[in-house]
């Protein structure tokens, strides 16, 4: 990222402030907050209140389309469209292209999304690796080739 200098003959380099693990897990928090607040009365609407009782794993099709379907391709547009879901839209953070810093294409967050899988699975290290990766990248980040960045 270039920044010119108040007489603006001379550009200078900063490097992007990548958003750490904290943060990130502070704006998921929030992100699954209004998640639940939304698929839990719609559930609860459907099945009843022994929806919460049962032990079946999944109880039918708006089952699967609510807490499936409906998360994918909720924040892979808000990615998409914001960058960024509601939770890092309060932090101020960012999803762009690890190289160029600019907008991540739709392949790229689609890629992202997928990639969560990959940093879950084995026992969350792709998601706990944000917290040591110089970049700040995860997993899914790095296998889609995007950084988290905070904005001024």
């Amino acid at each position: 990222m270039e920044k010119h200098t108040e007489d603006n003959t001379q550009p200078t380099t900063t490097s992007p402030h990548y958003a750490g693990f904290w943060i990130r897990v502070a704006a998921s928090l929030i992100d699954t907050l209004l998640f639940i607040a939304i698929i839990a009365p719609l559930l609860t609407l459907i099945y009843g209140t022994a929806y919460w009782d049962s032990g079946t794993y999944l109880k039918g099709n708006w089952d699967l389309v609510l807490n499936y379907i409906f998360p994918a391709v909720a924040v892979t547009l808000f990615w998409v469209y914001k960058s960024a879901t509601p939770g890092k839209m309060i932090f101020k953070l960012k999803i762009v292209d690890a190289n160029t810093l600019g907008k991540a294409s739709t392949g790229q967050m689609i890629g992202r999304y997928l990639g969560y899988y990959v940093s879950i699975i084995p026992l969350m290290l792709g998601i706990i690796w944000v917290g040591f990766d110089r970049r700040k990248q995860g997993f899914h980040d790095k296998l889609a080739k995007t950084v988290v960045i905070k904005q001024s």
